[in-house]
């Protein structure tokens, strides 16, 4: 059985989702992790460990201001993405998508926040919460695997999430589903 088969989700907590002009909302994500910014900065910012965990991958890194590519996993289609603010450990920009980390109690305060199709606002929050439990176990030395794209949708945890996320939020999820995990 594998760490993913495993895997339980922290509590749903520490999000917000602002309402904006048009379709899209903002999401934030504030996560506390036990390990010091620049091991964080690494792991937002080197490809090699946002495959780890993220829900896309780069095929550069994040860390230094430019154009990247991003594919997100389960979108063959790949994204010129332009990283317009790197200042480490403290803050990266690109996109729609802002990184804030901040000192504390020993670790480090993760904010992110990233523009969402405010109909996708739940299975935003759900997939960057399983992300974001991927990230510390990884940074923690237990690594689950990454667990995102159409293998996040089909997972319990985030599942469950997302259903906590909508309510949370006052919206409704989408009413389309992923099809079933498949029985190993």
């Amino acid at each position: 059985m594998s760490d993913l088969a495993l895997y339980i989700p922290s509590p749903a907590r520490g999000a917000q989702a602002q309402k904006s002009d048009g379709a899209k909302w903002t999401l934030i994500l504030v996560r506390e992790l036990r390990h010091p910014p620049e091991k964080v900065w690494q792991a937002l910012t080197d490809p090699v460990h946002l495959r780890e965990w993220a829900p896309f991958d780069v095929n550069g890194n994040l860390g230094t201001v430019g154009t990247v590519v991003l594919t997100w996993v389960g979108n063959p289609t790949p994204l010129e993405t332009r990283v317009t603010r790197a200042d480490p450990p403290r803050v990266l920009e690109y996109s729609d998508t802002r990184w804030e980390l901040e000192p504390f109690e020993g670790g480090t305060r993760l904010t992110l926040w990233s523009n969402i199709d405010r109909r996708f606002i739940a299975w935003g929050a759900g997939g960057w919460h399983v992300a974001f439990d991927v990230l510390d176990a990884l940074l923690g030395g237990t690594p689950i695997g990454r667990l995102a794209g159409g293998d996040a949708m089909k997972h319990a945890a985030w599942k469950q999430l997302v259903t906590e996320y909508a309510k949370q939020f006052g919206v409704e999820p989408p009413k389309w589903q992923p099809p079933p995990a498949e029985k190993s």
